[in-house]
């Protein structure tokens, strides 16, 4: 887009909370004492949204859950009025020293000039001076007393009001503030305030920063045991929930065989009787003589069944057992993963979720951080909201439907990963980490979504593509060019002597796959249509409709079946 300024947003600085001329409006604002240092708020105590829709914390993976609930309201019937405040924009600067002076000063002299050439450098001199701004005011995302304008402004980017266009702004007064549908998707106030709280760990980083014990202060180590101990619990959570979920299938392959054994032997305990001689009755039928080498075979499960059942249930209760142990302690550390406001990871984390805003838009890309109309094109069901992104999910598990699983002793865990969303105007997702790596079986992995993208659907597709591949390059370890999803699309890349980054060509293919091959329109070629078919295959309703629409499809289903009838499916 061209950087011609809009004649409506050129008046924005008299249209906004002054009604002054822009000069006028640094004046103003410097001297309503804006820039002073704020007085620390109290502290935000509650692990979850007043107006949570589940009271389990979004940080607890439940394995019992099998897809997203339906989205019933994608936004509010009444309005919020945070948008029509008149002192939105010095309430969001307000207490920010010299960092939103600097954003201030800029900003006008964007809005103003008319030169091409100088919009371009004040446009640049925005994105710098914007994150800074940023790295004072994410801390306060956990305060209660942190203003909404403040919050609005780190989760949309929106530093002026008058900067949207009036339906524009009546959507975003719609969409939800509150995380009502219980999914770990964040706006990025919410994930520094899971993160300042404790309740959620630093993302992964190649290189961590230390903080030498010797100089912490009393509380700095406090947080630091917290931090540690969160990291245990975290690690042996993921143990006992897997261990509990195969308990639970172990106890119910034992009710299925019991209730079988008790069926049997009642049909093998009835007799008929002779005539002649009611005293007596007859020998076994043939029927009851077929149910003793099956009553046989059920004992011999049985007490297969019962050394497994065991073997688990002892495990089980040495992870409850340590899992307890540490919650004691975190405990007896009187509750500070919910009461602190850990500012060094908050820090450590700031520049993580800077990075990860810049990969969302890429080096080409619009890196401008502050929302306006003249880059914001999107629909409303195609912004970047929780409610839309979880819709987009929902579409992919039901056409992809392992998407989500990790497979752990052959048992496979739902998980839905953390993801989110950044206010950037990238336009493709991608994966993080693909699990926290202090607990590989069932913690949540991280992906990333940009909220204004020029189609929501690919932007959370890429995320996803990338979460697949790195799920499954971790799985084959060293052998990920070999074994598994990722080793067989490496040697269909090797095979064709094809040139780049193998995991892009996979990405691309994943979304031909999911948007095109899903439909019955054949995108891909031949080797990476048969190894998706087998690694991430459609549900058998879709894989049914898709063989009546051409022979390929059939073909596919038809290898299917002779894999069943081998056992090597």
């Amino acid at each position: 887009m061209s950087d011609g300024l809009d004649p409506e947003i050129a008046a924005l600085l008299s249209q906004s909370e002054t009604g002054d001329s822009a000069d006028n409006a640094v004046t103003d604002i410097s001297d309503s004492g804006m820039f002073k240092s704020p007085s620390s708020g109290s502290k935000e105590t509650s692990s979850s949204s007043a107006g949570s829709a589940s009271v389990r914390s979004i940080h607890e993976v439940d394995l019992s859950r099998t897809e997203f609930a339906p989205i019933e309201k994608f936004t509010n019937d009444t309005p919020s009025e945070i948008f029509n405040d008149t002192k939105y924009y010095k309430t969001a600067l307000t207490g920010e020293n010299q960092s939103a002076q600097r954003v201030h000063q800029i900003l006008s002299k964007y809005l103003t000039c008319q030169d091409p050439k100088d919009r371009a450098v004040y446009r640049q001199q925005i994105v710098t001076s914007y994150w800074e701004l940023l790295r004072g005011m994410v801390g306060k995302m956990g305060y209660t007393d942190t203003p909404m304008p403040k919050k609005m402004l780190v989760r949309f980017g929106v530093v002026l009001p008058s900067l949207f266009k009036q339906e524009t702004k009546d959507f975003f007064s719609k969409i939800f503030v509150e995380n009502r549908e219980g999914e770990p998707i964040m706006y990025v106030d919410e994930w520094f305030k899971e993160i300042a709280s404790g309740r959620m760990n630093n993302s992964a980083t190649d290189e961590k920063k230390q903080v030498k014990t010797a100089n912490m202060t009393p509380d700095q180590a406090a947080s630091a045991e917290q931090s540690r101990l969160m990291q245990l619990q975290s690690k042996n959570s993921g143990k006992m929930q897997s261990t509990e979920n195969i308990l639970n299938i172990k106890e119910n392959e034992r009710r299925m065989l019991e209730g079988e054994l008790k069926r049997d032997i009642e049909d093998l305990c009835e007799h008929n009787q002779v005539l002649g001689l009611e005293n007596h009755s007859a020998g076994y039928t043939e029927m009851q003589r077929k149910l003793l080498p099956e009553i046989t075979d059920i004992l011999h499960r049985l007490s297969k069944n019962d050394k497994e059942l065991s073997k688990v249930l002892e495990e089980f209760k040495e992870a409850k057992a340590t899992y307890d142990n540490v919650q004691d302690k975190i405990n007896a550390g009187g509750g500070a993963a919910v009461t602190t406001n850990d500012t060094e990871a908050v820090k450590i984390e700031f520049e993580t979720v800077r990075q990860m805003a810049k990969m969302t838009v890429g080096r080409r890309g619009n890196q401008f951080p502050i929302f306006t109309r003249e880059f914001y094109h999107c629909t409303e069901r195609g912004t970047g909201t929780r409610e839309n992104v979880i819709d987009v999910l929902t579409w992919i598990e039901s056409l992809d439907p392992g998407v989500f699983h990790r497979i752990h002793k052959n048992v496979p865990n739902r998980i839905v990963p953390y993801v989110l969303l950044v206010p950037t105007y990238g336009d493709r997702g991608f994966c993080w980490e693909p699990f926290d790596r202090y607990n590989r079986v069932t913690s949540r992995g991280r992906i990333v979504v940009p909220m204004y993208p020029k189609d929501l659907k690919i932007a959370v597709l890429t995320a996803v593509a990338d979460l697949r591949w790195q799920v499954a390059k971790e799985k084959a370890s060293y052998y990920w060019m070999e074994e598994g999803l990722t080793g067989q699309y490496y040697q269909h890349f090797d095979q064709m002597k094809l040139k780049g980054d193998v995991k892009e060509f996979f990405i691309e293919d994943y979304i031909l796959w999911m948007t095109k091959e899903s439909t019955g329109v054949q995108r891909l070629d031949k080797d990476v249509r048969g190894i998706f078919w087998r690694n991430m295959p459609f549900p058998k309703p879709l894989k049914e409709e898709l063989r009546k629409r051409s022979l390929v499809y059939d073909e596919l289903c038809k290898k299917d079946a002779n894999r069943e009838m081998s056992d090597g499916y």
